[in-house]
């Protein structure tokens, strides 16, 4: 195992990262603190300990310092890994080095029993530049947090934004011109069908609903039955059918649970509540809360979920592969929370699909149309808008679109129709001077 422990140091230290594509997210590389780089599978993370290590390189480390192991090896496969030997390997590769001085990076660390316990030590004994990545959630910010204690930063990983995509695709950002503004419409109609998943880019069309559907059965099957040890799969496989069903909707556990005694499946509804937590601890899917001012309130309140990616949401729902306005208000949703911003949903006599936290306790609500051409669904958007809009105190608010732009004031609301294309490429200081 040593001798296959140096192969993967010295293999990956031969690697050249100069054609790592740029993200948004910009992760601490001196923080000093164990940086843990969380988020669904093929969202990027592994990507993102590229660009870090291609920013130490830049900044002079040494590659020789670099030690970066991937955990899904198959050569690594042992019923008791030490993960001392890892030191070991890397000494006797290296006898001169000081481990103080170099940078550890561990891809998928989670599938190896008592890795937060090397991490641990390694931390306190050796270096203090340690970055790891997981697929779940729970595993890597709440356990983490609690067995590294304080010693640790989570760094979250989704898939592309709009505006990643775009730089994946190599597109200008520049809505100015006409040429490149018809390629972004169009790289967006790309991007509401396929999703944000970084592997898609540039994939052959045929392959992509095969892969996302792939995406999907792993996720089932490594990062919730093996880790949650659910007896059941193919209950939980249809529990995330069903919620995908209702994108957009008030989640309702009672009404799952109604669905799955009509059809004779044997489960308790407290698994079902079970289900719910694990899908999120895994990002599958991302849910929002009723907005409430009281915070205590708004965990209590009625959730909406949605797909943390709507590429899954068409892939695996098939009805949902020509509900265009489902994907759009999924992309759009997770849009903002790409963005780092807290979402909920308003709902009182009408309903609003969002309210956005734009800045500490500034509140924006926003509906979110995939067309407007019907008078009277506009009339109820813009009700829905308005309570919202009233409740939190402020006389503006926004309309998503596909493609609509304009001005309004409706009954004393300052309202701007945006098409996402549009919004989601303004730099986010720009989204305070729509008005």
């Amino acid at each position: 195992m040593k001798e296959k422990i140096k192969e993967i140091i010295s293999t990956n230290q031969a690697r050249t990262y100069n054609s790592v594509v740029e993200r948004s997210i910009q992760p601490p590389l001196n923080s000093k603190k164990i940086l843990s780089i969380i988020g669904p599978r093929r969202a990027g993370k592994t990507h993102v300990l590229q660009l870090l290590i291609k920013k130490a390189i830049e900044k002079g480390v040494g590659k020789e310092q670099i030690i970066l192991i991937n955990f899904e090896d198959e050569r690594l496969i042992s019923d008791d890994f030490e993960f001392d030997l890892i030191l070991q390997a890397y000494m006797e590769l290296f006898p001169q080095a000081v481990l103080s001085d170099c940078y550890f990076f561990f891809d998928e660390i989670q599938n190896f029993r008592h890795w937060e316990k090397f991490v641990r030590r390694l931390y306190d004994d050796y270096s203090k530049n340690i970055y790891v990545t997981g697929s779940n959630a729970s595993y890597l910010s709440t356990e983490i947090a609690t067995s590294l204690r304080g010693r640790s930063i989570a760094i979250e990983v989704l898939p592309l934004s709009f505006k990643e995509f775009l730089h994946f695709k190599g597109i200008t950002l520049n809505l100015h011109d006409a040429q490149h503004k018809a390629q972004i419409v169009n790289a967006f109609q790309e991007y509401l069908t396929d999703g944000g998943f970084p592997e898609l880019v540039g994939m052959e069309e045929t392959l992509k609903k095969k892969v996302l559907q792939e995406y999907f059965n792993v996720m089932i099957y490594r990062d919730l039955v093996e880790r949650f040890a659910i007896s059941q799969p193919l209950l939980l496989k249809y529990f995330i059918k069903k919620v995908f069903v209702g994108t957009g909707k008030p989640l309702s556990i009672n009404k799952i649970y109604n669905d799955f005694k009509s059809n004779k499946h044997s489960v308790g509804k407290n698994t079902l509540y079970d289900f719910l937590g694990f899908v999120k601890d895994a990002y599958v899917l991302s849910t929002i809360d009723k907005f409430d001012f009281s915070e205590m309130k708004r965990e209590n309140n009625d959730k909406k979920a949605y797909a943390i990616d709507w590429g899954l949401l068409s892939a695996v729902e098939y009805s949902s592969s020509d509900d265009f306005g489902k994907l759009f208000e999924n992309l759009v949703v997770l849009e903002f929370q790409k963005l780092g911003l807290k979402t909920f949903f308003f709902k009182q006599l009408k309903e609003c699909d969002l309210i956005v936290e734009t800045r500490p306790n500034a509140f924006l609500p926003i509906q979110i149309m995939y067309v407007t051409k019907k008078s009277e669904t506009l009339t109820r958007e813009l009700k829905g808008l308005k309570e919202a809009a009233n409740f939190l105190g402020t006389d503006q608010g926004i309309i998503i679109t596909m493609e609509q732009e304009k001005e309004m004031d409706y009954q004393g609301i300052k309202v701007k129709v945006i098409p996402a294309f549009k919004y989601f490429t303004l730099n986010e200081a720009q989204h305070d001077f729509l008005f």
